[in-house]
């Protein structure tokens, strides 16, 4: 099928799967310590977080991000997880695409500024947007996924071959100084604030640097978060590069970067969303939409760990879920509030099975990258 994807709801008919074979280590460096929080900004308390999830001793003692290394029978049910969402998907007569598979001995990303361990392709939402019948590759925002988009080289390429636009954004040098301290300051509080950044010969300043997970399909209009000038100068480049085809809306600080855990378009006119403060950030146009607000998250509905275990993702992380159509949704099995929730809402609830999604951090939105929809470029904010 021709690349065509507008939107986050209309029936989908073909989807790109990451792969979470050997994805058991995750570089602790500078990048990754700025991105891992709850994707809250400096307004704490402002609408649910983790904080009124665990009590700050808890929290202390389940979300240590030094040991990063991840327990190898828990490795085993995230692929076991990923192979049955693929599985479920194809009963459900939707075409599922996968990355090249990884090296068992991948090796670094290396640029001449710094070098960091290959991160499978799983979460292939965030490096790339799609928009209608365009790929445009985003400019990353950790470094051990730097390259992380060549392992759908082959999915771009035939794409490529049947009309589809095929764009990069500028890649960063992506040293200690490209990334706004602006982020650090407005951090959410289980933030680890990396302390004092290191100078490089190949420093420029604030780069471009975003992912696609920051951002709202809503036919001919993107909305996009921003947070600090890194994603300021993605918007520019978005604006820039997508005028007359498409509106792009700035939306501030809605999160720490991505939004797919706390404003979800299900339908138009429909938005499933973690609290209704979420209104304040969103463009006027869509304040008035059906909202249907997320239940707090009950801890009996996540595994527990020992304290050596690291916990990244939010516990809103379910919200992360996947549109098979305007009425049929993909959800965490294990999330039984939630789907009593969309259910009353006259949703048709496909349970899929991800167990160690706060462990790994993803959620069906994150695993997948939704290439053949049948909308176009409606205007749902006209």
């Amino acid at each position: 099928m021709r690349l065509n994807s507008y939107d986050d709801f209309s029936p989908l008919k073909e989807v790109v799967l990451g792969s979470a074979t050997d994805y058991l280590d995750r570089i602790d460096d500078l990048s990754f310590d700025m991105f891992v929080s709850d994707n809250l900004t400096g307004a704490k308390g402002y609408y649910p977080s983790i904080t009124d999830w665990y009590d700050g001793a808890s929290r202390a003692d389940r979300n240590e991000p030094h040991r990063l290394a991840t327990k190898k029978r828990f490795l085993g049910e995230l692929i076991e997880d990923v192979e049955g969402i693929a599985a479920i998907l194809e009963s459900l007569g939707i075409r599922v695409l996968r990355p090249m598979p990884l090296d068992p001995r991948p090796g670094n990303v290396a640029t001449p500024a710094w070098s960091a361990p290959v991160t499978p392709p799983l979460n292939v939402r965030d490096n790339t947007l799609i928009l209608g019948d365009e790929i445009i590759e985003t400019p990353p925002t950790l470094r051990a996924r730097y390259f992380e988009t060549q392992f759908l080289k082959p999915i771009f390429m035939r794409y490529f071959a049947e009309g589809a636009r095929w764009t990069t954004m500028p890649r960063p040098m992506m040293t200690d100084a490209s990334f706004d301290p602006e982020n650090v300051a407005n951090a959410a509080p289980n933030i680890e604030v990396p302390v004092d950044p290191r100078p490089s010969a190949y420093d420029v300043g604030p780069e471009i640097m975003i992912d696609g997970a920051n951002c709202l399909r809503l036919g001919r209009d993107l909305i996009v978060n921003i947070s600090n000038a890194n994603h300021a100068l993605a918007y520019d480049w978005l604006q820039r590069h997508l005028a007359g085809r498409f509106r792009v809306h700035r939306m501030h600080k809605l999160t720490q970067s991505h939004i797919d855990s706390v404003v979800i378009p299900l339908r138009p006119g429909t938005l499933l969303i973690r609290s209704e403060r979420v209104l304040d950030f969103l463009p006027e146009r869509l304040r008035s939409w059906d909202l249907i607000v997320s239940p707090v998250p009950d801890v009996s509905d996540y595994p527990q760990y020992d304290n050596d275990d690291p916990i990244p993702a939010s516990p809103y992380i379910d919200l992360n879920l996947l549109s098979i159509d305007e009425n049929t949704v993909l959800v965490n099995d294990a999330c039984k509030t939630l789907i009593r929730t969309l259910e009353d809402h006259r949703f048709t609830v496909v349970p899929a099975r991800h167990r160690h999604r706060r462990l790994f951090g993803g959620g069906f939105h994150c695993f997948t990258l939704d290439t053949v929809r049948t909308g176009g470029a409606e205007d749902y904010l006209g």
